[in-house]
């Protein structure tokens, strides 16, 4: 145990002093994180609010009218009595549709926000009571348009409110949770992006590893009373100390600079964090028992690594591929990593269930743990 602790110290200190280590575990990931962020985070000046109007009274009619005044919202006020569209699908926004049919179109990413204005709404201006509750529907994985929409349609009903010269406050927005099927860029790029550092991080162990075997280090260390197991462990080790510090440092940025909300279970994403990188520094380890080289290495890596960056669905979500590139993304474990933290983190759509994402990334660990224990060589 000794061995181990001494071992994994001076990887560390190694680790710490190769700038170029640093730059790619580290700040790379970083500086994806930021470039993304300013790509993508900036959208358009106006919200695009769905109105349920369950009500249906000249009050309801009024507040409806008075929204679509407001220059930066574009509502789509729906009628209580339109069916449902055919097949499953959210009717023609314009003119039909109902509360479900909205909740429908805003999973899809059509609409922002829904605002519905339950029955009674036009009864509540001359009854005394409480403020009446309207139900506002948010999208919790985009907090800043979530907050935006929420501070809007509360000062617009608001001031509907007192056109009418009512004293007292007569409704009151009541935000709900409802997860939108398309994530906002910042939060699907900040998991993502997390994913494919893991991914880097793992299997760019098979490059020290090839180099100190053509150095005859790994020769002479196997020749000392050192167990082999302890020389393994520090480097497993050694990558999960770094996969805790990018996983930290990364998410730290995406929430102080983009403002993305992890709403998942911490063990949760930690135990996917670990499995997954250890399931690619075993992979590195694969890499590393079959280049002969250190120059081979460097390109079976990047054979490895970029069709896995741009097939995985990291970069773009994956219902945006061809039917056969679907299939190619299937065989990733990337993929699967990166299902997993935007299932966890910001309740991304699944590619896969969560349960099947951890038997995938844990098949590859095993799988890949067998063939490095078979065929790694020393010498």
């Amino acid at each position: 145990m000794r061995s181990l602790v001494f071992l994994t110290v001076a990887n560390v200190r190694s680790f710490v002093r190769d700038r170029a280590a640093l730059f790619w575990t580290i700040l790379f990931p970083v500086i994806f994180i930021v470039l993304f962020g300013v790509i993508f985070s900036g959208g358009g000046s106006g919200y695009n609010l769905g109105i349920a109007d369950q009500d249906n009274t000249p009050t309801s009619q009024a507040l409806v009218a008075y929204i679509q005044t407001v220059p930066f919202l574009t509502p789509r006020a729906q009628s209580s009595s339109a069916s449902p569209a055919d097949g499953g699908q959210p009717a023609d926004l314009q003119d039909t549709g109902s509360k479900d049919d909205l909740l429908a179109a805003m999973k899809l990413g059509k609409v922002d926000a829904v605002l519905v204005i339950p029955k009674g709404f036009g009864q509540a201006f001359t009854a005394s009571g409480p403020p009446f509750a309207l139900p506002l529907y948010v999208d919790p994985s985009n907090a800043t348009t979530a907050t935006s929409i929420t501070q809007a349609v509360t000062q617009v009903e608001a001031t509907f409110e007192q056109g009418l010269s009512k004293v007292r406050p007569v409704a009151a927005i009541q935000t709900t949770d409802v997860q939108g099927g398309q994530l906002s860029a910042s939060a699907f790029f900040v998991p993502s992006i997390l994913a494919m550092a893991l991914m880097q991080l793992g299997i760019f162990s098979a490059i020290p590893l090839v180099e100190q075997r053509e150095k005859k280090i790994l020769k002479r260390l196997s020749a000392t009373p050192l167990p082999r197991w302890a020389l393994v462990g520090s480097n497993i080790v050694l990558r999960l100390i770094i996969a805790a510090a990018q996983t930290i440092i990364i998410l730290a940025v995406g929430s102080q600079l983009f403002q993305v909300r992890v709403t998942g279970s911490p063990l949760v994403i930690a135990g996917f964090i670990v499995v997954g990188a250890m399931a690619f520094t075993a992979l590195g380890y694969v890499i590393a028992s079959f280049a002969p080289t250190e120059e081979s290495a460097n390109f079976i890596v990047s054979a490895v690594q970029f069709p896995m960056m741009f097939l995985s669905g990291i970069f773009f979500p994956l219902q945006g591929l061809p039917d056969w590139l679907h299939t190619v993304a299937s065989f990733l474990p990337l993929t699967y990593l990166g299902d997993a933290l935007r299932q966890t983190m910001v309740n991304g759509v699944p590619f896969a269930s969560l349960q099947f994402d951890a038997l995938v990334l844990g098949g590859w660990l095993i799988v890949c743990l067998l063939i490095s224990a078979r065929y790694f060589r020393w010498t």
